[in-house]
């Protein structure tokens, strides 16, 4: 498999569940400016929509969108417990986590990397961010993870972008519940070797 990444981008997600699953995998950079690969290859023709992150699986389907990726990852070897059973209710709540992650805080942060919105826009952006904040600060006060069940890829992924709040003066340890949680996922040696791997 190749994983087409980018550094500071959400393709962090599948790179880490790669590294918990101890799966054999090829990681090829992509610069998201000129939409090229570290070898010179137009990234464009292996991911038309031209963003990170697109896994590329040996057959040469590549598939892309995070939460359609990991889940894939993660059904590949059930037995790490990355996610419950396909068909189960459980499923379907990992399902819910990963829209919610993907909707309201990679989408709501990744509004404020535009330059150009303005200030205002950008506090109603993040007062919308903050409530949103709130949801996931009620759940990680009860649990240390977003499903009782233990760490899965739901995790990795709210881990991945809630990275990017210091890029925009946002203090996690306002939310005493999510600094807590970033600390507990930053501890895990596959996200230290995929971070190393990705020189971020």
């Amino acid at each position: 498999m190749k994983l087409y990444y980018a550094p500071q981008a959400c393709s962090l997600t599948p790179h880490i569940v790669l590294r918990e699953l101890e799966l054999p995998f090829e990681l090829v950079r992509v610069d998201n400016s000129s939409k090229k690969t570290v070898t010179g290859d137009d990234f464009l023709a292996i991911n038309p929509k031209g963003y990170v992150a697109a896994l590329q699986l040996d057959n040469g389907d590549v598939l892309t969108e995070g939460p359609a990726i990991l889940q894939y990852l993660a059904d590949l070897h059930p037995q790490a417990n990355l996610a419950p059973a396909s068909g189960t209710f459980e499923r379907v709540r990992l399902q819910e986590w990963l829209n919610f992650v993907s909707t309201e805080i990679h989408g709501g942060l990744g509004w404020l990397f535009n330059p150009q919105f303005p200030d205002e826009v950008k506090a109603l952006i993040k007062e919308k961010l903050f409530k949103r904040f709130a949801v996931l600060s009620r759940t990680l006060e009860r649990q240390d993870y977003l499903i009782a069940g233990g760490f899965s890829v739901a995790d990795a992924y709210l881990f991945t972008v809630l990275r990017w709040a210091r890029l925009f003066a946002i203090d996690l340890d306002d939310w005493p519940a999510l600094a807590r949680f970033q600390t507990r996922i930053d501890q895990r040696p596959s996200v230290k070797a995929a971070l190393a791997a990705e020189l971020v």
